[in-house]
């Protein structure tokens, strides 16, 4: 495997927001927290307050992830503070999943983020995304809050 990240380029970055909005949807329509009719309006309205200027929003950096010339997935990293960052996404693209991408990828970024000057580094994990809570916890990642909910 000779992985690495690469700065996105416009196109992927089109391609990548297409992706993220509608998987944050599924996301938060899963665990209950949307309604499916609202999803995709909520999602939209997200990204566009954490990315007003596009790829181009200061102090965020979105890397597709490659092995060799392939593209594999996606990784975007933030600036929150001088010394903290918070991983906003992580994804994998179907057919690369399970041989070790996401690992690499976390490592590599976790090598820039201290280039960046970070001392730390968040992210957030759907309860019900097992594999993914797996993985982080593998790396060192550990829990710092936990919101727990009961439907009636």
């Amino acid at each position: 495997m000779t992985m690495r990240l690469d700065e996105m380029n416009s196109d992927e970055f089109q391609a990548f927001l297409s992706f993220a909005i509608k998987h944050f949807a599924d996301e938060q329509i899963k665990c209950g927290n949307w309604k499916p009719e609202e999803g995709i309006s909520k999602a939209t309205e997200e990204y566009e307050k954490l990315l007003p200027e596009g790829k181009n929003t200061e102090n965020n950096h979105l890397f597709t992830i490659r092995d060799e010339n392939q593209e594999v997935g996606m990784i975007w990293l933030a600036k929150v503070t001088d010394e903290k960052g918070f991983i906003y996404s992580i994804n994998i693209w179907e057919g690369n999943q399970g041989k070790g991408y996401g690992k690499k990828a976390m490592q590599e970024i976790e090598v820039l983020a201290k280039e960046f000057g970070l001392k730390n580094i968040g992210l957030h994990v759907f309860a019900h995304n097992q594999l993914a809570r797996d993985l982080y916890e593998k790396l060192g990642y550990i829990e710092k809050n936990i919101k727990m909910e009961k439907s009636l």
